[in-house]
């Protein structure tokens, strides 16, 4: 299994935009109190859930639509995605729009809090035994301090054909 990453790989370094061989930028979120990570290259915008507009037969993982920069764009629970209890929005519930393939899709997720660069080697493929079930979502698994973050892979998580597989 390959570990899909974000093509570049630059940072700020004393205030010097730097190129880094070796390292991939991620934006941290928490769902269900696990650490995960989304590519920082995918992220289109974070932001506090606003009004989402129900569309009528959608598959449960979706909660409908809202528009965003000239676009209407699907929002998708991913507590609901990955099989977990749906909970009321708070505060701390975020919005974070990626755009892969082509497609922009918001993720509301529970918190979003922190951008990391996780160097490549701390990347590790997810293990066999769940690459059938949720692990189809992951496109790596990293250890950063004292914690395990699962490492997100868009194209899996807003594919339109699993989301109905799923349904």
């Amino acid at each position: 299994m390959t570990i899909s990453r974000p093509p570049a790989r630059w940072t700020f370094m004393e205030g010097k935009e730097v190129y880094m061989e070796g390292v991939s930028h991620y934006i941290l979120f928490s769902l269900a109190g696990t650490t995960y990570a989304v590519p920082s290259g995918l992220v289109q915008q974070m932001d506090m859930v606003g009004q989402i507009t129900p569309v009528p037969n959608a598959p449960p993982s979706v909660e409908g639509v809202i528009f965003l920069r000239g676009q209407v764009i699907p929002v998708v629970n991913l507590r609901v995605r990955f099989g977990f209890p749906r909970v009321p929005y708070d505060l701390k519930t975020r919005l974070i729009v990626i755009r892969q393939d082509g497609r922009s899709v918001g993720l509301i997720v529970d918190t979003a809090r922190e951008f990391v660069t996780i160097p490549d080697e701390a990347i590790q493929p997810p293990p066999e035994g769940i690459t059938d079930l949720s692990g189809r979502y992951l496109s790596g698994i990293a250890r950063l301090d004292n914690r395990l973050v699962l490492i997100l892979d868009g194209h899996d998580v807003i594919d339109p054909a699993s989301m109905k597989a799923i349904a």
